[in-house]
């Protein structure tokens, strides 16, 4: 979704050109209105956005900055035409060496916490495919916006041989009622944009990456009719429960993930994908 880090992004139109900023980080670019207060945050870890350890770091590093200049909100899409994010780097978990795995799943429970419950107003442009950690980036904003057809959202950790985190579960539960996540948890299903509409795991769904656009920062805009404290009070009461939750077990997750995906059951499953992959690119 490039037209979203260009000068003439609607949200960045003519009257506030003179206020607009780019900045280049490593996989991230970030393109920020200084008279709205408000940042088009891009992910451009092609091809996939897979979520590794460094890229992690960056995207709270972002979002900690904008919050640091008491920005508003920022739109979160992707550069790819086809992919939001794949989800966690699988390179990170396939014969890890043991402390950069327990930095790497460090890194993604503080990226979780970050995004979760920033002040930001936090608006998901959905280009492309949001699968496992990609799904958790969508539902974790306030509001999201999916272009169909043939993209697909969803918590597939089943089929890849392991299983999604207490609070990957947790966000999933909340979000379309225990039901309908026990069954797509189980079956790591993934639901087209249509499905997703309807089990509400993303507020609307357009025709073309033009009207994702627009609809992002139609919606950007609404938001910013909302009294800031307000928001931000009730954004905060609503969802710090549930990070202070993953905050008074995430040490404890740390050492058992790192020792359930050392076995050699799951590298064994995790080298079996990884061919599987290669295998598709040939």
């Amino acid at each position: 979704l490039r037209s979203f880090i260009k000068p003439h992004s609607l949200l960045y139109n003519a009257s506030f050109n003179s206020s607009t900023t780019s900045k280049e980080k490593k996989w991230i670019q970030v393109v920020e209105n200084e008279s709205k207060k408000t940042a088009c945050v891009t992910m451009q870890r092609l091809p996939a956005n897979s979520l590794n350890l460094e890229f992690l770091n960056e995207l709270t590093s972002v979002i900690k900055e904008l919050e640091g200049k008491k920005f508003r909100g920022m739109i979160l899409s992707s550069s790819s035409p086809t992919i939001f994010s794949a989800g966690l780097d699988i390179n990170e978990m396939y014969k890890p060496e043991k402390e950069r795995l327990k930095q790497f799943w460090t890194a993604l429970q503080n990226m979780w916490k970050t995004l979760y419950v920033t002040p930001l107003i936090t608006v998901a442009a959905v280009n492309g495919h949001a699968i496992a950690g990609g799904c958790i980036l969508t539902l974790s904003c306030d509001h999201s916006i999916m272009v169909k057809p043939r993209t697909t959202i969803g918590l597939n950790e089943t089929r890849l041989g392991i299983f999604a985190p207490k609070w990957f579960e947790s966000v999933f539960v909340n979000t379309i009622g225990f039901r309908n996540a026990e069954n797509a948890l189980k079956w790591g299903t993934l639901f087209t944009a249509e499905e997703a509409l309807k089990l509400n795991m993303i507020h609307e769904v357009v025709d073309s990456p033009a009207q994702l656009q627009e609809k992002a920062e139609e919606q950007m805009e609404q938001f910013l009719k909302i009294p800031e404290i307000a928001f931000k009070m009730t954004k905060n009461s609503l969802r710090k429960p549930f990070v202070d939750e993953l905050i008074s077990y995430e040490k404890e997750e740390q050492e058992s993930i790192v020792k359930f995906i050392s076995q050699d059951s799951i590298q064994a499953v995790l080298e079996k994908y990884i061919e599987n992959l290669k295998g598709k690119k040939k």
